[in-house]
Parts: C-alpha cells; sequence; structure tokens
C-alpha cells in the first residue's frame, strides 16, 4: 500500500521516515520529496509497505502523531492526477486571429 506522509518537518529524511514506519512492519520504500531547485524537503512524502495490515496499522497509528514539532497528516496515498500534456491544444483559445 502506498502511504501519504504530510507536515514532515523540513529535516525529516527518507532514513527516518522508514525508520518511523518499520516499527509497524515491512517497509519497500519510503522517500521524503525535495524541491529539485533547492534540494530542501517540501514537507511531505511516500511510504511503500506491502502488507495492507500493517500499513493501515502504521497509518492508524500515525497520523495526527506529533513528530519533531509537527502532527503528521498520514493517509493513504491516491493515484497522481493525470495531467494530461502539456502541450496547448488547438481550442484553448489565446492565438490571435480575426477579431472584429
Amino acid at each position: 500500500m502506498n502511504i501519504y506522509v504530510g507536515n514532515l518537518s523540513f529535516g525529516t529524511g527518507d532514513a527516518e521516515l522508514n525508520a518511523l514506519f518499520a516499527e509497524f512492519g515491512e517497509v519497500s520504500s519510503a522517500q521524503a520529496i525535495v524541491d529539485r531547485e533547492t534540494g530542501r524537503s517540501r514537507g511531505f512524502g511516500f511510504v511503500e509497505m506491502p502488507d495492507k495490515t500493517e500499513a493501515e496499522a502504521a497509518i492508524e497509528a500515525l497520523n495526527g502523531k506529533d513528530v519533531d514539532g509537527r502532527d503528521l497528516n498520514v493517509n493513504q496515498a491516491r493515484p497522481k492526477a493525470d495531467r494530461g500534456s502539456r502541450e496547448p491544444s488547438r481550442n484553448s483559445g489565446g492565438g490571435g486571429g480575426n477579431r472584429w
């Protein structure tokens, strides 16, 4: 199960995130998301746990828990929304033309 972890301390890295969830079972991966340009944490991350029961126990125990002075927001991650193509469509306007 893929788990979203929000409101992380900016000092929390992958290892700390992994250790936090490992108390509840096997962790396949743990990633604190960082800004590409600055390398600074963005304050959220994702944890993958293969066992659904262990993942649900971790969510239940850690959601709202104070870690490094911040109350975590922990829940099952939603699938990434399809943002579509970044190319403008032909009907998106903004393209000059004859305007009377």
